[in-house]
């Protein structure tokens, strides 16, 4: 099977999946805040969260119902930054993945990625890992939200957490953006071989 990559190219590839994994995977994840609430454990991502408090008809009392879930609607995620930061973190993870997966199939099909296009696709990925890391430094504007404050002892505000803690998801879809940032757009560079040059 003939390879449109360098060795370099390949390697460039494989980075860039692993980048875009654990960016997407992060960020679809419930984990990027930690914190509780009556008692039971309670997590928050930019568009979903894990345990919520439902009123119990029966019991004449509020409950937590533990289980994950989306918010119902854009307007119900807690606030105008998570919302912010639920867009732009999508559209980056977006690129990755479409540059990752261009990148595997140059990996099968030759002449897909020539010098010009690897780098091509190297900006795309350094733009999509800005606005990754765009949402994860808009993320903490919204730890004043009336729900964070209800999980966090009414301590939160912005850039400060009060009682609650970043969550692994947080970590992983930052990481997945600064490799895809500033390793997998350097390698992108040295990822196409040279064209043929055909004498008309």
């Amino acid at each position: 099977m003939a390879s449109s990559l360098t060795c370099t190219g390949v390697i460039w590839a494989l980075l860039s999946l692993l980048c875009a994994a654990a960016s997407c995977v992060g960020f679809f994840m419930p984990y990027w805040l930690l914190g509780t609430q009556m008692d039971k454990p309670v997590s928050f991502g930019t568009f979903r969260r894990c345990s919520y408090p439902v009123r119990d008809e029966e019991r004449q009392a509020t409950v937590m119902l533990e289980q994950c879930g989306r918010y119902a609607t854009f307007n119900g995620i807690p606030s105008p930054q998570w919302r912010i930061c639920t867009v732009v973190t999508g559209v980056g993870c977006g690129l990755l993945l479409l540059v990752a997966l261009t990148a595997l199939m140059g990996c099968c099909i030759s002449d897909l990625i020539s010098r010009t296009i690897g780098r091509v696709a190297g900006g795309i990925q350094f733009v999509g890992g800005l606005l990754i890391g765009s949402g994860c430094a808009l993320y903490p504007l919204g730890w004043d939200s009336e729900e964070v404050k209800q999980t966090c002892s009414n301590s939160s505000e912005q850039f400060k957490l009060g009682s609650c803690q970043i969550g692994w998801a947080y970590y992983c879809t930052g990481a997945g953006a600064a490799v895809a940032m500033l390793l997998c757009t350097w390698l992108s560079c040295f990822a196409g071989k040279k064209q043929k040059q055909y004498p008309y």
